[in-house]
Order: structure tokens, then sequence, then C-alpha cells
């Protein structure tokens, strides 16, 4: 059986968390958070005091990449993140993290030791992949491609409205600056930038719900699945 992939490329905020998980109940595929996966890699990396050592290290940090203790709960209030057992799904979402995140996707031998993990997960019927280089990258024959996108404006007060009601302290400025600052390294690092694929359905989500937006993607995967 051919395992079908829809991919949703796009940068930090543009809504790809919550539109993934709601197409992967959609359609009844496994879901992929490659995010979740970076950030849950430059948090084991932060506490065991490596994550400033990355050029010195090397081989041990990605010795820990490929052998990460982490797995994915579904609880009924979605799903339950853990790493060495601990529970750190509120955890990976911080700002903080997100910049660990980002750190560490920028290092080409980090990203090669999640690479196996990252394709273990397309399994049938079919998989949801999340992330920033998903169609350009890890997934290149995907059926259904998607780039979505929303101005750092847009994407940062979406996050402080999140972090807040996780019961974090946010504030939109440093917010958009932290977005803005990932975006560039995102987009200019040497291997995987973030761009859309060439033959990605593009949508810009800033002044679309999420249910608008879910609407449009329904529309384009299910002629995509269906060729």
């Amino acid at each position: 059986m051919t395992v079908k992939i829809i991919t949703i490329d796009g940068p930090s905020g543009s809504g790809k968390g919550t539109l993934a998980a709601k197409l992967a109940a959609h359609y009844q595929f496994h879901l992929l958070d490659s995010g979740a996966l970076y950030r849950l890699l430059g948090l084991s990396l932060h506490n065991q005091n490596l994550l400033e050592k990355l050029d010195s290290e090397l081989t041990k940090c990605a010795e820990i990449a490929a052998n990460l203790d982490i797995k994915f709960v579904t609880i009924e209030s979605g799903v339950q993140v853990l790493l060495d057992g601990q529970d750190v799904t509120q955890t990976i979402r911080t700002e903080r993290v997100g910049e660990f995140a980002s750190k560490v996707a920028a290092i080409p031998a980090l990203r090669t030791a999640l690479l196996a993990r990252q394709h273990a997960f397309a399994q049938a019927p079919g998989l949801v992949a999340d992330g920033r280089d998903m169609a350009t990258s890890i997934f290149p024959n995907a059926q259904a491609k998607i780039y979505l996108t929303a101005s750092a404006q847009s994407r940062a007060a979406r996050r402080v409205k999140q972090l807040q009601g996780m019961g974090l302290d946010a504030k939109i400025n440093d917010i958009l600056a932290n977005i803005e600052a990932r975006d560039k390294r995102d987009m200019e690092r040497a291997v995987a930038p973030l761009k859309p694929a060439e033959d990605a359905y593009i949508i810009d989500s800033s002044a679309l719900s999420i249910d608008e937006v879910f609407s449009l993607m329904t529309a384009y995967i299910d002629k995509q699945l269906a060729n």
C-alpha cells in the first residue's frame, strides 16, 4: 500500500500545528510534528549543558539526537510529550525552547541524526507532516504540499494569545522580535532553508480563520489525493 503524505511547511506561528492535527484527525492519518523533535533535542542538549558546545561536542550531540527518549501520548486534551519520561508538553512550546530548536536545526549533522526518525512516521494509511522542510527535504515526493504563512505581526499576536492561554507571561514586542529573528535564521541557513516547494500550494492565513484555512486545505488535498 502506498503511504499518502501531506506536508505543511511554514514559519513559526502560522498555524501549522493546529491545522496539521485537524487534518490528521480528518483523514485519520498519522501525525509528525517535526518542530517538536527539534525542540526536544534543543531542550535535551540545554539540560546537559551542551547547547553552547555544538561545535566542540558535535559527535556527542548527534548521538543524543539519534537516541532521544521521547514519546507522544494521545490524551483527551491533545498530545502529551515526554522527554526522558518527564512531561515537557508546555515547556517545549515556550519561546526560549523555540530558540534552542532553531539553533540545533541549523546544524547539518543534527538534522541528519533526526532524519530516520522523521521517515519512520510515514506509515499506512498516511501521514500529515508539519515542519519547515517537509516538502523540500524530508518528503519531496509527498502527494500534497502546503506552505502556510502569515505576517510576522499576526503570528506574534497569535503566539501571545497561545502563551497567555498556557498561563505564561508574554509581551508582543518581545515575541515579534523573536519571530523575526527566527524567520531570518530559518530562511538563511545553509541546509534546508525555510522556503516553499516549487509545487506547493501557498496559503497566507493572516486574515483567515482556522476553519477558513482548513477548508482551503481539504479542497486542495482531496484533489491531490484523488490523482
